[in-house]
Order: C-alpha cells, then structure tokens, then sequence
C-alpha cells in the first residue's frame, strides 16, 4: 500500500467531491479515482457510497478512517525523528580508541587541536580492545580510529581502503615491582630456566600484544618467563605489577607517574624500550562534512 492513498483517501473525506480532491493533490481527476480503487481493492471492502453527492464514506469507510488518520500521523512523527535523527548523526563524529588512548591521549590531544570549534559536531568516543575496533571501522560504526602503531605488526586497517596519520609516539617497556628494600625491580630479566620471571601479558585482542608479538622483544632477548595473567586492558597489566604479580610491557605514558612515585621500576635499560607511534586510521572514502572537518584539522597540525 502506499502511504499517498491514505492521503488521498482523508482528501476525499474533506472535499466530498473527486474533482475537487484530485486538484487539492494536484493529479488528474481519473488518476485520483484508480488510487482510490486501489486502496478499496487493498482494504478489500469499498470506502465510499458514490451514488450520492457529496460523496460519503461506507460503514467500513468509517472504521477505516480513523485508522488512516492515526497511520499518517505515526508516519509523519516517524518521518521528523528519523529526519532529526539523521541530521544529529550528521553532526556527530564518531571515533574508536584503544582503552589505553582513550585514557592517556585522547582527552589532551582533543585539547590541542587548532580550531576545533569549527568542526561543529559532537564527538563520540568508544573505548575497545583493538580487535574490536577494528571491526567497528569495517562495519562503518566508527569514521575514526585512534590506536598504536608499529611496522612490525599489521592490522585489517593498513590496506588501500584505509589511510592514517601519524599524531605522536609513545615507549614499550617492561616495568615492575620494586624489592621491599627499594633497590630495583623485583623481577628481573633475562630470569632464569629454573626460575622464569612471572609475565602479565596482553591478549590477542589488543593493539600493543600485537606489537609486542610482531616486535619479538622477549624472544629476541632471550628471557625465561612464564605467563601466568593475561588481559586486553593496559590498567589491569600495570595494577597487577604493582601488586607484584608480575613484569609487563606498560606504555610510558600509562606508567610515567608510577615510576616517578617509585611504585613501579625499570627492568631493562631504555635501550631496550620498544619505540611505538599514535596514528589516527580513517576510511579513503569522503565522510560526514563534519568528519572531514576534523581530517582536515587534524592532517594539517600533524
């Protein structure tokens, strides 16, 4: 059925005339008539007693017509929230982060951007392993993604279909404990074959147990260490070294106030840190004008 005949079919209800309903649509008089019919023939009973005139709705007309009624007025509200809802999702960027980003870069890297005003937009920010968010970039749930980068490793995003740009750089390195008596890590690399250094570890999931995978730091260096905790989430690696637990690999911004309080140590020298970037990832394809907006922001600084 089409949403035209119940117009047409109230318009008839007013004018009582058919000429004068099909002017009132703007058709011609034997067009309005077959939509008419149409809709009878859909409804399966006719509308209208057309022996008299004015024309007269049927005793089936009449319980049809409120139905009509209340049938166009949903359509039309329907219409407005939807048209609403589309003209807000417009005006609304939406970007994936990395949980561990979405903490210690996003909220200041925002700050830093010249000219943001101009964008216009509300920002949406989502907080996921990088699995997830990539999957979000895929399914076009999200225009940006904001994750750590390293050549070592790939992604489903380092194609044709995608570009990013590069906004800052951050340090891998293996953090722990401190001995009760102050005077370094707790753990130590590279550990021994009879006594492996407990590793918390990050899962498949995440961006920076990629990068650690790809990088092949443990293995390269030779460490004897046994897993014995494993999480997608930077926060519960670093809290559980502080409980002892364990070494991990932190990101220098997360652990940067850790190891100033002395709460947590280096285990190795900077020379061995593992040097990652922070990259902004969008779709080739044109956005939103509001996401394209903040591209051009964005790309220009960096």
């Amino acid at each position: 059925m089409d949403a035209a005949w119940l117009e047409d079919f109230l318009a008839l209800v007013d004018l009582g005339h058919f000429s004068r309903a099909a002017e009132q649509r703007c058709i011609t008089q034997p067009a309005f008539s077959r939509r008419i019919r149409a809709l009878e023939e859909w409804v399966g009973t006719p509308l209208f007693d057309r022996d008299v005139l004015p024309v007269t709705l049927t005793a089936a007309g009449e319980r049809f017509r409120p139905v009509a009624e209340e049938t166009l007025r949903r359509l039309y509200l329907g219409r407005k929230d939807a048209r609403e809802a589309g003209r807000l999702a417009a005006a609304t960027v939406r970007i994936a982060s990395t949980q561990t980003l979405s903490v210690s870069f996003f909220p200041n890297w925002v700050r830093t951007i010249e000219g943001f005003e101009r964008i216009q937009a509300t920002l949406n920010l989502t907080a996921a392993h990088m699995a997830a968010c990539e999957q979000m970039m895929l399914r076009g749930e999200a225009q940006f993604l904001l994750c750590h980068d390293h050549p070592a490793t790939t992604h489903t995003l380092a194609s044709e279909q995608f570009r990013s740009v590069h906004l800052g750089t951050d340090m891998l390195l293996p953090v722990s404990a401190p001995r009760p008596a102050g005077d370094g890590p707790l753990f130590t690399l590279p550990g021994a074959p009879d006594a492996p250094v407990p590793l918390l570890t990050y899962t498949g999931e995440s961006g920076l147990g990629r990068i650690l995978a790809g990088a092949q730091t443990i293995e390269r260096s030779g460490a004897s260490v046994t897993p014995v905790f494993s999480s997608h989430l930077t926060s519960v690696l670093v809290a559980m070294a502080r409980d002892a637990h364990g070494l991990a690999w932190a990101p220098l911004s997360i652990v940067a106030d850790d190891l100033e309080r002395g709460r947590l140590v280096r285990v190795a020298d900077p020379d061995g840190d593992i040097p990652v970037e922070i990259r902004l990832y969008r779709p080739r394809a044109r956005q939103s004008p509001a996401a394209e907006r903040l591209w051009s922001l964005v790309s220009g600084q960096a």
